[in-house]
């Protein structure tokens, strides 16, 4: 398996990444291989072949692997990028003022991270660290966001999906500052 230590720099433009992401044409084995793995992930669960072949369009043929301790993003980054966590834990954190980085929820293998790339003005909102040796796919938010323009149906999925997601930060953002105030 190809691995990519994550950058250390404060931010991670998607320029500091490959710049053309692997095409599924079919003739790559490897492709099969990333469509069936996208296939079998929670988030993507009932998705239609041709909708995963977008995906796998929009995502990096090699799996990002993550130390304890590394960030994945940091608030206020350009969102740019979309995770699934194939497996390890990673902390979602928000720069709380008077508190500092404060702990949101734990997300693990199965769940998706970095939802900003869908929304402008595209930064993240959170910081996401990973808590132990961690796992992802990695998706091309830029181009993901523009094959939902052109595909409405990925789009409307997506935004499903998305919307589930943000609504589950908000509420553990809601718990986190009633523990805080």
């Amino acid at each position: 398996m190809t691995t990519i230590e994550s950058p250390q720099s404060e931010s991670f433009p998607e320029l500091d990444l490959p710049t053309a992401p692997p095409r599924a044409t079919g003739r790559n084995p490897a492709s099969h291989e990333l469509m069936a793995l996208i296939a079998e992930q929670p988030f993507f669960r009932g998705l239609s072949p041709h909708l995963i072949e977008l995906l796998a369009d929009s995502s990096m043929q090699l799996r990002l692997e993550f130390n304890p301790g590394d960030w994945l993003y940091r608030q206020g980054d350009p969102a740019n990028r979309f995770y699934l966590i194939l497996s390890g834990r990673v902390l979602i954190e928000s720069e709380i003022k008077e508190h500092g980085l404060t702990p949101i929820r734990t997300l693990g293998a199965g769940d998706d991270l970095g939802w900003a790339w869908l929304f402008p003005p595209h930064f993240m909102q959170f910081s996401a660290r990973a808590l132990e040796p961690t796992r992802t796919l990695f998706f091309y938010g830029t181009r993901l966001r523009e094959a939902c323009e052109t595909n409405h149906e990925l789009g409307y999925q997506l935004m499903k999906r998305v919307a589930q997601v943000v609504a589950q930060n908000l509420h553990a953002t809601q718990l986190r500052l009633m523990e805080i105030v």
